[in-house]
Formats: structure tokens, sequence, C-alpha cells
């Protein structure tokens, strides 16, 4: 099977399959929020199904750092389960140290194994150069260049508010050494409910290649909560064999609220 079958690589590397990759554009045209949607201790954990098959989980934490009280350190984990190991195992672990007034990545980790297939990866981000090396190249980059994690965490802060439907945010972002344009176009407010609870969601679709994984530009589709928080909810994804879901579980850890602009 092909890693990039899995439902966790394929929500982390969105970014590579986007069909304006090698397209310069600037970055989202939607102000930060000055306080941020998360904080330090939140911990998500979802489950991933393959079809009607639980495969597998995956975790995100955002952590402190001692040395550099300034920045976030966001881990992701993704990994089979004991039943699923035997099929196809993965363990996955990506790292992402973010600097927390910027929401600018500066040291990204990417440790894969999925089957026979293992490789790592480091970053280190020189935005004032407009830099990435990784330990074997020095990358020219665009402004506000983001890894396979912050740009998932930067999107969370952008202030949404007055979002129309049918509007299209981008994302510059690095992925094995190259640079890709990710569009995702939003599709509108909906309800839904999932083991974590009944929420109020907005609904996006990230922009794809067809032919590769996805049939359609659309089979691809991501909730997020519709509050402050924009915590991602659930993902469904139609493949050419079958179907792919993830959905959050539990919610661990302090989040911020709309009570404190107030």
């Amino acid at each position: 099977m092909n890693r990039k079958y899995l439902l966790f690589g394929l929500v982390i590397i969105l970014c590579s399959l986007s069909k304006y990759a090698g397209h310069s554009f600037r970055s989202v045209d939607f102000n930060i929020e000055n306080i941020k949607p998360f904080t330090i201790g939140e911990k998500l954990g979802y489950k991933i199904a393959y079809g009607i098959i639980e495969a597998g989980n995956a975790n995100l934490e955002v952590k402190s750092i001692a040395s550099n009280p300034e920045c976030f350190r966001v881990v992701a984990k993704g990994y089979t389960n004991f039943a699923f190991d035997w099929f196809f195992k993965v363990r996955d672990h990506y790292e992402s140290i973010i600097d927390s007034s910027s929401m600018k990545p500066i040291f990204f980790i990417r440790n894969v194994s999925e089957g026979n297939v293992k490789f790592n990866q480091f970053y280190t981000f020189n935005h004032n150069e407009r830099i990435v090396n990784t330990g074997k190249q020095n990358i020219k980059v665009p402004d506000n260049v983001q890894d396979m994690v912050s740009c998932y965490f930067y999107a969370r802060t952008l202030n949404l508010k007055n979002l129309k439907k049918d509007t299209v945010l981008s994302f510059n972002s690095i992925v094995d050494g190259e640079i890709f344009n990710l569009k995702v176009k939003y599709l509108g407010k909906e309800p839904i409910k999932i083991e974590a609870g009944q929420f109020n969601a907005l609904k996006f679709c990230p922009i794809v290649q067809k032919g590769r994984i996805f049939k359609e530009d659309e089979d691809l589709t991501v909730w997020v909560s519709d509050d402050y928080n924009k915590i991602p909810l659930l993902v469904k994804a139609k493949i050419w064999v079958g179907s792919v879901r993830m959905e959050l579980e539990k919610m661990d850890g302090e989040l911020n609220t709309p009570n404190l602009l107030e």
C-alpha cells in the first residue's frame, strides 16, 4: 500500500497534493487573532477508520519549551492499532517549533515509519533570509512559509468572522524539500455529531489534484469548530481504494475562549 493512502499522512501532507504546486502566492488575507485559539497543554485525540475498519489513532499536543518560552512545540503522532499493524504498520512522528507571536515555524522534524518506508527530515527556518536548511541544502522560500504541522495551527489563528462561502484561503508550505501552495475552499456552515459530541462546524475542502489519490477535487472534506478555537473535528476522504475518516474523540487541556476578549 502506498504510504499516502493512510489518513494521518493524508491529512498532514495535504500541501503536497495541491494542484497549484509551485506557484508563489501571498498567504491568506485575514488578520491573526491577538489571543491564540489554543494554549500550551491542549491535547486532541483522533480515531482513524479505513472504510468500516478502525485502523489507528492520531494525537496533536501543544507543549512548552523551557529554554524558549516564546515558542510553541507542537507534536503530532499517527499510528495504526495492533490489529491493523499486520496489514500496514504506521508509527509517524512530527514536531514543529513555532514562534508564538508571528506563528512562523522555526524548526520542523518528521520521522516516518510506514510499512517498509522509513525516513527522517529536519528543517531549520531562517525567515529573515527566506531560507530553509534541510541539513543537505538551503532552499529559497516565500515569505511566511509554513511546515506541514505549523500550517494548521497558523490557520486556526486567522480571524474568519467575515469569511464568505466559496472563499479560497491560500498557504505557502514546504513539503519534501519543495514549495507548495495549499488552497482551501470554504463550503459553509454545518452542524455535525461525532464521538467528541455535537458541534456547529465550518466546512472546508482542500483543493487537491485529481487522479493521484482522489477522484474529484472535493473528495477530501474537513470540518472545524465554528467558534474561537477552530478545532479540527472531522476529516472525510474518498480515495481510489475506498474511504478514510479521522474523527475527534477527545479534547484535554485548557482552551482559550471568546471570554478572554471581553
